[in-house]
């Protein structure tokens, strides 16, 4: 089996699993992403997260399980070995 479909199936599996953590806990995002900031600002303590942009993580993290999903799912189980590289329909 080539490695690169394993691979690429394994990316949307971690993205659809990052995306799942994202969307039932924004608000662990949040403080990982405020850690983040503090290793280069000062005075980040004070930093609070709004509802509003819990709501917008959220959002982001179904939107990642949705591309992990597909990803994971449009990837064929087996790689195309018949060298037809044409068009649908093509004839020669």
């Amino acid at each position: 089996m080539d490695l690169k479909p394993r691979c690429r199936r394994m990316g949307s599996l971690a993205v659809a699993a990052q995306g799942l953590l994202t969307a039932v806990a924004p608000s662990l995002s949040a403080r990982l992403t405020k850690r983040m900031i503090a290793k280069s600002f000062d005075g980040t303590d004070e930093l609070v997260a709004r509802p509003s942009y819990l709501a917008q993580v959220r959002a982001i993290g179904i939107g990642m399980i949705a591309a992990g999903v597909a990803g994971y799912l449009l990837e064929p189980d087996e790689p195309d070995d018949d060298g037809d590289d044409d068009a649908v329909g093509s004839q020669k």
